[in-house]
């Protein structure tokens, strides 16, 4: 046996996050950059302490909303590419259940993130303690029960002991690419401040190895084989992209052979929107170049992507009659979809081994690409010069809104500005190395058809859980990865109204994020979806109980947080304000009035979602029968 060293669960934690280092490509480096907390009944004693004697290199930070700093370190993990962490330390109750949320947008992400939720009394002595729940059927169960289906690996420790099996286990799903992902270790709270003799080899340095899996002769000569018989390749360029940092690989293979490439979300900007066969998002929230390619195209190489239904348009974005499937994925589960051929390897070692394979061959797109990239890049341009007109004024969403609607909106919020218009703006003004970050409603969609990446992995997009409320407290995760970058926060009202808790922290701590507030009044892309659907505006917009359209002063909110606040309302004076705020060394704010229904439509997509199948209106009836034709075609019905 080895040397003993006395010290409290939680001493120990903190000691053993300390210890711990990743290995990648020759290159090592710690693993745990610092952990984020709220204090409170169940960590405060413990953990709280632990840090207070000896936090080692991590740096703490205190967080305002245990969602809002869970969202902060998935951000920072997605920025490192997953090879760096914060860890998340939360009261017991309703504390750990405010993880919830923040736990699912990690492990639909596979982003690792760990999470220190305090439990109850392992004794059980006190029960029921303060922000304890009792169930009559268990005794056992606990809010961090909860945690459980949202968590990669899950742990309770309610022994000092425990600790170290548990942190082992949960640092090898935390480093794995294939199932990378939250993990959650609730530890009692009477737990945490208990002594053990823990050996000292357990605070010893510890390295996590991660190879790139390589591809096995029989996977690269079947790839081989699919690719020489396709005619019309196309890459669907996925998270998996980035994480793998392949970006060079797959220019050079998709230039060489002339194979275009859609992208994903996740994978947005892995490669830069300069490039010449990268067409753009796909899929629902795709451009129209890159969905015709994916009409066209008879053989699909998923790299690193899920396949989400956005991705697909609900499965209908590819002609499945004619077109096969070769998926490239660390994820064995993930390299099945859509009954594919199954590559499971690293995407970097994965193109590079091809790529030696198919000297000789090229694909049939030829001049078509550069065709359908400018026949989109005209259409963006039209987008960023829309003009509101007080007659006469088509919206970008069709059929919804009538005029006398759209001048209600443009006298109630005293603005004119099209969303479309200001995102081109900012697009064209910013630096061309910014961040920007966006998670949920319409501006999602409008980002990954509009936006020009210029700079490699600039854009960051959470859109495997769309989470609200990630925008803001995500921006300050990208800012502490990449604190010599200007980082923007591109948010609705919606969102903002959900969670904004950790611009004060970006505040209190100097790390300078600017937030690019959109107000159109209201819940618009959900309010697009059930008027697209046959419904009535119906709960979505903000409204007064008098029916009056609701102008709230934002910039007043981030203004008493310590903000530096702009308001705009036109391209210029948005442009003005944007230049103005990269002087600036605090976070800052523009808040924006824009038009609703002047985001961006779909382009040869559609989406599959819940439409009643009996209703009064006839024009849900006649959403339910196109609804009913679409499945049909796609061979779903």
């Amino acid at each position: 046996m080895g040397n003993k060293i006395r010290l409290t669960t939680a001493q120990a934690l903190v000691k053993f996050l300390n210890q711990q280092y990743i290995h990648v490509d020759g290159r090592e480096t710690p693993f745990v950059e610092g952990i984020f907390t709220v204090f409170g009944h169940g960590n405060v004693l413990g953990i709280g302490q632990a840090l207070e004697q000896d936090a080692g290199h991590l740096k703490v930070f205190q967080g305002k909303n245990e969602q809002g700093m869970a969202h902060a370190a998935i951000a920072y993990a997605k920025e490192k590419l997953r090879r760096k962490i914060f860890a998340v330390s939360t009261s017991s109750g309703p504390g750990s259940a405010n993880l919830v949320t923040a736990a699912a947008t990690a492990l639909a992400n596979n982003f690792p993130v760990l999470f220190l939720a305090a439990d109850t009394f392992a004794t059980r002595q006190p029960d029921p303690v303060l922000q304890q729940l009792e169930h009559e059927y268990s005794i056992a169960v606990t809010t961090n029960d909860a945690l459980l289906p949202v968590s990669r690996y899950w742990d309770r420790v309610t022994r000092p002991e425990q600790l170290m099996s548990s942190l082992i286990r949960g640092f090898e799903a935390l480093t794995d690419p294939a199932k990378s992902g939250p993990v959650t270790i609730c530890i009692a709270q009477d737990v945490e401040g208990e002594a053990f003799d823990y050996d000292e080899a357990f605070f010893q340095k510890r390295v996590h190895y991660v190879d790139r899996l390589q591809p096995s002769e029989r996977e690269l000569e079947a790839a081989e084989r699919l690719i020489r018989s396709s005619r019309k390749p196309l890459i669907v360029v996925g998270g998996g992209v980035k994480y793998s940092q392949a970006r060079a690989e797959l220019i050079a293979f998709s230039k060489e052979y002339g194979i275009p490439l859609v992208e994903t979300q996740a994978g947005k900007s892995a490669v830069e929107s300069t490039f010449a066969n990268n067409l753009g998002g796909m899929g629902i929230t795709g451009t129209l170049a890159a969905n015709k390619a994916a009409k066209m195209a008879d053989l699909v190489i998923g790299i690193g992507t899920r396949y989400t239904d956005f991705a697909t348009s609900s499965k209908t974005a590819f002609d499945f009659e004619h077109t096969k499937f070769l998926n490239i994925n660390v994820s064995r589960m993930q390299a099945y979809k859509l009954d594919g051929l199954q590559m499971v390897a690293d995407a970097k070692a994965a193109l590079s081994k091809l790529h030696e394979r198919l000297r000789g061959y090229v694909s049939e797109f030829g001049p078509i690409l550069a065709e359908l990239k400018k026949e989109w890049n005209a259409e963006r341009e039209r987008l960023g010069r829309i003009e509101f007109k007080r007659s006469g004024f088509e919206p970008e969403i069709k059929g919804h809104f009538t005029q006398e609607t759209m001048n209600e909106y443009a006298d109630a919020l005293g603005t004119e500005l099209a969303q479309t218009t200001a995102l081109i703006a900012i697009n064209d003004t910013i630096d061309k190395d910014s961040i920007i970050i966006s998670s949920a409603g319409s501006l999602p969609g409008d980002l990954q058809r509009l936006w020009a990446s210029e700079v490699a992995n600039t854009y960051h997009l959470e859109y495997g859980y769309s989470c609200m409320g990630y925008e803001i407290c995500g921006a300050l995760g990208v800012k502490l990865a990449h604190p010599e970058r200007e980082v923007y926060s591109i948010v609705g009202d919606g969102s903002f109204l959900m969670l904004h808790s950790e611009l004060v922290t970006a505040i209190q701590y100097d790390h300078k994020i600017n937030i690019l507030l959109f107000d159109n009044s209201g819940f618009g892309c959900i309010n697009n979806l059930q008027m697209d659907h046959g419904s009535g505006s119906y709960y979505c917009e903000f409204r007064t109980k008098d029916n009056r359209i609701m102008n709230i002063d934002y910039a007043k909110v981030a203004e008493a947080y310590g903000a530096k606040v702009y308001r705009a309302n036109t391209a210029q004076e948005l442009k003005l304000a944007l230049e103005d705020a990269k002087k600036q060394t605090t976070s800052t704010l523009i808040d924006m009035k824009v038009l609703p229904k002047t985001m961006t439509d779909g382009y040869d997509s559609w989406w599959h979602v819940g439409v009643a199948e009996v209703a009064d209106k006839e024009s849900i009836r006649r959403a339910y029968r196109r609804k009913v034709e679409m499945l049909k075609k796609s061979k779903q019905y």
